[in-house]
């Protein structure tokens, strides 16, 4: 599995609208379309009666949840989770890399397998281009199973050719899965906005995320099971080896295992003595509450269908919205606001409630087109009321979520979540734009616990200081100003006049729907 440069993940899924915008016009495909698949129907994993998980309930609530806040504790913990498997694991990811943090968690799932764990993995197809090799190589363990959401049919070349390939078939293509889910024996879930690469756990060399999830157990574990279960007998999620055909050459499971052990080292399972007190102490510094698994549900008959559009996990988000009395907290890597949320966010601001944004500046968002959508928007944000923030790519206290040395290093957000009055937690997949509200399907956990509420606050106070976010406010003459502690510009912040000139140019594209 080749390592995917940067520059491919931090434009390509926005960037592909804008070449399907351009290019329908020049091509036209006459191909059959992708049938579902019938693949018969599987059970929504079973929470494990063995004795390692049913010590942790002793003395201790059923419902408890813990912040995965750090990048290098998040990869910690998800290797944690997957060698604490006695029976099964579901993930689900919208990108996976054969870098160094997409290739730990496979060296750990192999290993999980082969101790007889059942593994059932769940991938989009936006990323897999050069990889299906790869892949295919893990799903040819006996105890693996890789299946694929919403395929694209022609599959030459990379990410441009697959999507000039594939412009008869766009209503459909342009439905992706973006959830994030791992399920450990029925018993805890991490959901949130990591997907499996480098710059999602801070260890990429160039440019990392400030990104967040949550690690939880109790009830909602089940909810998630379900909606996996969901997804994965829908007749939209094939078959790793019905979907990668035409390969050179046989899929070979030695040889991956070879390459995984020489670029990252041999899986350092951690023994089950040490992965119980793990437990036990992550469950004594966690908080308790109540949570609901939120998500869209997945298309039955066809993607491209209006009446399987995934607005359910939007809808959530609005009605929550609308719940505020006091504080709206929300933190999107890509804002831009459909007419639903500028309702819900007007109607806050007249209720008197507080509302404040966190979002990417032009210099940190690694999707260039997304922020020249977002601009259109902040001037009517700003003057609604909103108190508006955006991060600095070279915030002070970028340490905190990538590996030293951080000097040369960028930082981008990459987190979604909100905070509602002084009790309520969401954290999932989705960004608050048109491409995670309409088109793309996405999950979250909504957690009710003043405690939980507290830390997350607590965590995210450092994001919005004046060295690490540039505050968007109006001036003495209503014109826009963007201050930070020691800057104050009159214009967004750019890393170059190019890239002003280019952001306005994309700005005046009709493209705000596919963002």
């Amino acid at each position: 599995m080749p390592v995917r440069p940067i520059s491919l993940t931090m434009r390509a899924t926005r960037l592909c609208p804008l070449l399907l915008l351009w290019a329908l016009s020049l091509l036209a495909g006459c191909a059959s379309p992708v049938q579902r698949a019938d693949t018969g129907s599987e059970p929504a994993m079973a929470r494990s009666s063995d004795l390692f998980w049913r010590h942790l309930e002793e003395d201790r609530e059923r419902d408890w949840f813990y912040l995965l806040n750090d990048g290098g504790e998040a990869m910690q913990w998800r290797l944690r989770m997957i060698d604490s498997a006695h029976q099964a694991i579901d993930l689900e990811t919208f990108l996976w890399s054969g870098d160094e943090g997409g290739l730990r968690v496979f060296n750990h799932l192999l290993a999980a397998a082969d101790r007889g764990v059942k593994v059932r993995l769940l991938i989009d197809d936006s990323f897999t281009p050069h990889e299906d090799l790869a892949l295919l190589g893990i799903d040819a363990h006996p105890n693996i199973e890789l299946r694929v959401y919403n395929p694209y049919r022609h599959r030459a070349g990379g990410m441009t050719a697959r999507t000039l390939f594939n412009l008869e078939d766009f209503q459909r293509v342009n439905h992706r899965m973006h959830n994030k889910t791992l399920i450990v024996d029925g018993w805890a879930v991490a959901v949130g906005g990591r997907n499996m690469a480098d710059e999602y756990f801070g260890f990429h060399e160039a440019y990392n995320f400030r990104d967040m999830e949550v690690l939880a157990m109790g009830d909602s574990v089940a909810t998630a099971s379900e909606h996996f279960a969901s997804f994965w007998n829908s007749g939209w999620s094939f078959p790793a080896g019905d979907v990668f055909t035409g390969q050179h050459e046989l899929p070979d499971l030695p040889a991956l295992r070879a390459d995984i052990a020489a670029r990252v080292g041999e899986a350092n399972v951690h023994p089950e003595a040490e992965l119980a007190q793990s437990w036990r102490q992550l469950a004594d510094d966690a908080v308790v509450g109540h949570a609901r698994f939120v998500a869209d549900a997945p298309a039955h008959q066809d993607p491209a269908l209006a009446a399987e559009q995934p607005t359910q996990f939007a809808d959530y988000v609005f009605q929550s919205v609308a719940s505020a009395s006091e504080e709206v907290v929300l933190v999107s890597a890509y804002l831009v606001p459909t007419e639903r949320l500028t309702t819900a966010i007007r109607d806050a601001l007249q209720r008197d409630v507080k509302v404040r944004i966190l979002t990417n500046s032009m210099r940190s968002n690694n999707h260039l087109p997304a922020h020249a959508a977002y601009q259109g928007y902040v001037r009517e944000l700003v003057v609604a009321g909103v108190e508006l923030y955006e991060l600095r790519t070279d915030a002070r206290d970028r340490n905190l979520y990538m590996r030293a040395p951080t000097d040369d290093k960028k930082l981008g957000l990459h987190a979604k979540f909100m905070l509602l009055d002084g009790d309520r937690v969401m954290i999932g997949s989705s960004n608050l734009d048109p491409r995670s509200l309409k088109l793309n399907t996405e999950v979250g956990l909504m957690v009710t616990s003043p405690q939980l509420n507290q830390r997350l606050r607590e965590a995210i106070a450092v994001d919005f200081l004046p060295r690490n976010a540039w505050a968007v406010q109006l001036d003495e003459n209503q014109e826009l100003v963007w201050t930070s502690d020691s800057e104050r510009l009159t214009h967004p912040p750019a890393d170059s006049l190019f890239q002003q000139l280019e952001d306005w140019f994309i700005g005046l594209l009709p493209i705000d729907a596919e963002m």
